[in-house]
């Protein structure tokens, strides 16, 4: 049996690590689907794709590496034929890993199992939370994983939000 982890990972947090580490040695392949991969360079979706997979491989032990695949999938905007879209990118899963009750229910109509994670302190480790923490210089490094804090930093990620924010503003 392998597993699917959805999420978009803007940036990788605390919580998505913990379920990670919950569930990855339990399954031969753990796959780690990254939605909406094809936005960047927004307030909601501010870093790409190839962005969030670095993200996620640097936190990740080399043990944990080497059964999980991190693959893109990108946004179509339409609930009903999502799931479909899904495993014609993941063909072979057999139970889905998730906390978003949306995505639990689009899998569950298609008869998939879901394993239903725990909140890991949801009012603050979430990516909406961490990037506003970002933008308004608030502490937010104990929020992700080191590894992620270092990598985000070498991105220059809070400069980028913060005029990512300011053109937002000025629209």
């Amino acid at each position: 049996m392998n597993a699917l982890f959805i999420g978009r990972f803007q940036p990788l947090h605390n919580g998505h690590l913990a379920v990670i580490n919950q569930y990855i040695d339990q399954y031969p392949v753990f796959y780690i689907g990254v939605g909406s991969s094809q936005y960047e360079d927004t307030l909601e979706n501010p870093f790409s794709f190839q962005e969030r997979k670095q993200m996620i491989q640097q936190a990740l032990s080399d043990k944990q590496r080497s059964h999980v695949e991190i693959i893109p999938i990108p946004d179509i905007h339409n609930p009903p034929k999502w799931v479909d879209h899904v495993k014609k990118i993941i063909p072979d899963f057999d139970v889905v890993i998730s906390n978003n009750s949306f995505t639990s229910e689009l899998f569950k109509e298609k008869g998939y199992p879901i394993k239903n994670t725990l909140l890991f302190d949801r009012d603050n480790v979430s990516g909406k939370e961490i990037r506003r923490r970002m933008i308004s210089d608030e502490p937010w490094k104990h929020l992700v994983p080191k590894e992620v804090a270092v990598y985000l930093n070498s991105i220059n990620a809070v400069s980028r939000l913060k005029i990512l924010q300011k053109n937002h503003d000025s629209v």
